[in-house]
């Protein structure tokens, strides 16, 4: 499983609850460009309408831009594929109240292209700061060990 491209802005932002793999309706330059590393999922978001699961304003440019047809959008909205229980399942988390669906992970896996989706619910900043002074006294720490032994 090799990651594409990774939105670590929605790890510092929420906190993920739970993770689905989707796939992604693509088209073949959308496809290549992925490959090369070029997606960014930073502001991205999924949406269920319809019944139909969207990933919205993820950014994929084109493989050769001035190969690319005049009408190619990059931030388009792209179906993602899952099952019915699936769905079901996600249209009932997004109904509750402070739960959101966040893109978290493009990678391949046998050869095809995959979107990890999970289930977060926002994190406060009072929430971020601890993190953050958590992850600083274990780096004092590490770094205590380390010029001591």
């Amino acid at each position: 499983m090799k990651v594409l491209s990774e939105n670590k802005k929605a790890f510092h932002d929420y906190e993920i609850l739970e993770t689905f793999e989707a796939g992604i309706a693509l088209n073949g330059q959308e496809v290549k460009s992925i490959r090369l590393g070029r997606a960014q999922l930073q502001g991205a978001f999924v949406v269920v309408s319809d019944e139909h699961p969207v990933l919205l304003n993820a950014e994929i440019p084109a493989y050769q831009p001035k190969n690319a047809p005049k009408d190619y959008n990059s931030s388009r909205t792209r179906q993602l594929l899952l099952n019915k229980k699936e769905i079901a399942h996600l249209i009932g988390k997004n109904a509750q109240k402070g739960l959101t669906l966040v893109p978290l992970k493009l990678y391949t896996r046998q050869g095809k292209i995959k979107l990890e989706v999970g289930v977060a619910k926002n994190k406060s900043k009072a929430d971020k700061r601890q993190i953050l002074k958590k992850r600083d006294i274990q780096k004092n720490i590490q770094k205590e060990l380390k010029e001591r032994g």
